[in-house]
């Protein structure tokens, strides 16, 4: 007999408790998502983060005390696994930049309708980058267009293909699939890929690619 589809495992951090009880409520009726936890701040977030191992934390990004960009990068530091869902509103939006260098999947808005949020979820939990075009835009303005480009040079022609799809979108398994590989050969091109290029992770690589106009 088949093992059950295994769900995905949500924590859930914002210092609003109707915030986090509308989310909870939401999320609850989903078949596929599970909230396990929930976290008041930043500080509370890292230690649930730590003691619950979820699969996606969908974070505030200004809270009282350890704001959501710090906690963040405290979760990098510690190298947890959880793929970091920001949530912020449109007025906010100058945050989203410091978030995804931090290593943010993605965001969503507040006002996000319920069942996209289900879908974002969803999609970081897969692999994807949520990454919306102005966001994109203002990322590579800030940057300066020559950073990293004699890197890729070093970028075989098999890590370009991975990287390119990488930019769009893509998890492990599609690329594998993509390009008629085994997963932990894909694996390997993408560790390859962000040392080559001295990139963090995958958020990186991708914005990387955008610059640099390695797309398929």
């Amino acid at each position: 007999m088949a093992e059950p589809h295994r769900s995905i495992r949500v924590l859930l951090v914002d210092d609003h408790q109707v915030v986090r009880r509308g989310l909870r409520t939401f999320l609850e009726v989903q078949e596929d998502i599970e909230v396990v936890g929930e976290a008041a701040d930043g500080a509370e977030g890292v230690e649930r983060a730590e003691e619950l191992r979820p699969d996606v934390v969908l974070m505030d990004v200004k809270m009282p005390g350890t704001d959501g960009i710090e906690a963040l990068r405290k979760l990098r530091t510690l190298d947890n696994p959880a793929k970091v869902l920001i949530v912020t509103s449109f007025t906010e939006q100058r945050t989203v930049v410091p978030a995804l260098r931090a290593g943010a999947a993605g965001y969503v808005y507040k006002d996000v309708d319920p069942d996209a949020l289900a879908g974002a979820i969803r999609s970081v939990h897969a692999g994807h980058v949520l990454l919306q075009p102005e966001v994109a835009g203002a990322l590579l303005s800030q940057e300066g267009a020559a950073v990293g480009q004699g890197r890729g040079n070093a970028l075989t022609e098999r890590e370009r293909e991975v990287l390119a799809l990488i930019a769009d979108g893509r998890s492990n398994r599609e690329i594998a699939r993509a390009l008629v590989l085994s997963e932990k050969t894909v694996k390997t091109h993408v560790s390859n890929i962000l040392m080559k290029l001295d990139l963090a992770d995958r958020t990186q690589a991708a914005l990387w690619a955008v610059r640099h106009g390695v797309t398929g």
